[in-house]
């Protein structure tokens, strides 16, 4: 896209009004010592940007996605995850939007197992992530609905950026179906309260706006659900976690599986 305004602008200052004032050898000369100066401007510019500005919209660039998404926190997170869980951490199932790049990156370390489920569909998403629908390593499934996995098919159940987006009604049988198939336990990355997500693109695919909800309503929910806090994997977690100066900017909930 930018050679062609580039291109128009040089056949302007070559056969446009400034052609003809000059003489042709005179005007070849200063024409081509004017591009130098201009293209040398531009390269000034560029790498300027690059090593200043550039930074800044990338930051401010990640700084929306995070904000975004807890997918993303998921994979910060992952090295305190295994601080706390050992050797769960090796056959884990990962729930939410965009889990193809959770599961590619678990796949890629040694004696890991791992699965996902992807709640929306998948028709944007790249030949790798098809790849692995085909293989069945990640299933496109409403988690509305009780999960097509046996219990305790896996140690760790992993889900962010799902939750959020389910009514109570739904919250009350989709919780206790992702702890039924976890041996060791759940780990919840939800949204703060205030940080909406609403956006418009979302709505289309979600079907309805996150609801980012207080630690305090979740608590209650646990509760009522028969969930138990892991208070042994919230420790070592914190304590890896502050050793690395680490802060997630999400909430992230550690439950026991159901006995």
């Amino acid at each position: 896209m930018s050679r062609r305004p580039s291109t128009s602008t040089q056949r302007g200052i070559g056969t446009g009004s400034l052609g003809g004032t000059f003489h042709p050898k005179s005007s070849s000369r200063r024409l081509l010592s004017k591009t130098l100066m201009f293209l040398g401007l531009i390269l000034i510019i560029g790498y300027t940007f690059r090593d200043s500005g550039g930074a800044q919209v990338k930051e401010s660039l990640a700084r929306i996605e995070d904000d975004f998404t807890c997918t993303s926190e998921v994979q910060r997170a992952m090295p305190y995850l295994k601080m706390a869980y050992g050797d769960s951490v090796h056959k884990v199932l990962h729930v939410g939007p965009d889990t193809c790049s959770v599961v590619e990156k678990l796949l890629k370390e040694e004696e890991t197992e791992a699965w996902g489920v992807e709640p929306y569909d998948t028709e944007d998403a790249d030949r790798n992530c098809r790849s692995l629908v085909h293989k069945g390593i990640v299933r496109v499934s409403d988690i509305k609905f009780p999960l097509p996995y046996r219990a305790k098919s896996f140690s760790l159940v992993v889900i962010s950026d799902a939750v959020d987006y389910l009514s109570p009604k739904y919250l009350n049988k989709t919780i206790p179906d992702l702890a039924r198939v976890s041996s060791t336990g759940l780990v919840i990355f939800t949204g703060y309260p205030g940080h909406s997500r609403a956006e418009v693109p979302e709505l289309s695919k979600f079907g309805r706006p996150a609801k980012m909800r207080s630690s305090s309503w979740w608590g209650k929910f646990f509760v009522q659900t028969g969930l138990v806090e892991n208070e042994a994997a919230v420790k070592k977690f914190e304590q890896s976690a502050t050793k690395s100066s680490y802060t997630s900017r999400c909430q992230i909930f550690h439950l026991k599986s159901y006995d």
